[in-house]
């Protein structure tokens, strides 16, 4: 699925909470046609997710993540790109791999549910595990750092480490540094510059910095849904920092952005056509 260019991953959130497009996608027959739109758009896959891990977020029980998911996921057999399964538990993993996911997205990495990892273990399928300190609930209580960029390394080759004794292959690995989650403004920023350093883990990298929170750092008070022109910037950082996948809401002008920086990033001084970004 990588290759030398930056993938772009459509967001499609079937939650009526989710801090930028809550609630758009509950419909089966609203959702196929969002995703269809990302798909036409230049997606090269799409992240279908039931629960919202926004700030403050309250937690949902398994079985009401699979009602959310199921009619929808009926309708999204007829994509012809793969699609990921966002959750942190293992029995929505499971179901969501039964219904035409082959990618798992784990927002924990398999800190809250360890035999997710096991899931994943037995199906062969990718497994994104993303860079997380506490629920979303009280993470920004965790947001605690030293040098940001060395410590989000740090715990994340613990979760390669979580990973890897579930019986998870290395090689199916695709690591995300968790931009907004348990960092205060000033930490995802330091993230983004400083993710280039991520590159020695030797896993491809998932950014997802699209509308989030940290951007009105540097723009003021705009509405989520107002970021996207943030968003670009933002992108751009990601993919010459040596992402390979980016994750956004905004699908044909993200694509348009990536394009671009993944052109800038092969004329690099030094770095070649691939940048610093890992094999995968």
């Amino acid at each position: 699925m990588l290759g030398p260019r930056t993938l772009v991953m459509g967001v499609l959130n079937v939650t009526p909470d989710s801090f930028s497009d809550g609630g758009h996608a509950l419909d089966p027959e609203r959702a196929l046609d969002l995703a269809l739109a990302m798909e036409a758009g230049g997606a090269d896959l799409i992240d279908i997710g039931a629960e919202s891990t926004r700030p403050g977020a309250a937690p949902l029980l398994g079985r009401d993540e699979r009602r959310r998911l199921l009619p929808v996921m009926r309708k999204l057999h007829r994509l012809r790109i793969p699609l990921s399964i966002d959750t942190t538990k293992a029995e929505v993993a499971r179901f969501g791999l039964d219904e035409g996911a082959v990618i798992v997205n784990d927002v924990s990495g398999l800190q809250y549910d360890p035999a997710l990892g096991d899931i994943v273990a037995v199906r062969g399928a990718p497994l994104v595990l993303m860079h997380m300190r506490g629920r979303p609930s009280d993470m920004y209580a965790h947001a605690q750092y030293g040098d940001v960029a060395a410590d989000v390394a740090r715990d994340l080759t613990r979760a390669i480490e979580r990973a890897v004794s579930r019986g998870v292959a290395w090689d199916r690995l695709i690591l995300d540094p968790g931009i907004g989650f348990a960092k205060r403004a000033g930490d995802s920023a330091a993230v983004l510059a400083g993710l280039s350093a991520l590159g020695s883990l030797g896993r491809p990298l998932l950014v997802g910095p699209s509308r989030k929170s940290f951007l009105t750092a540097a723009i003021g008070d705009v509405p989520a849904g107002d970021r996207d022109w943030a968003t670009a910037a933002a992108v751009t950082a990601a993919v010459l920092g040596g992402s390979h996948i980016v994750r956004v809401h905004a699908v044909p002008h993200m694509v348009q952005v990536a394009r671009v920086a993944d052109m800038i990033r092969g004329h690099g001084a030094g770095t070649g056509e691939g940048g610093t970004r890992a094999s995968g």
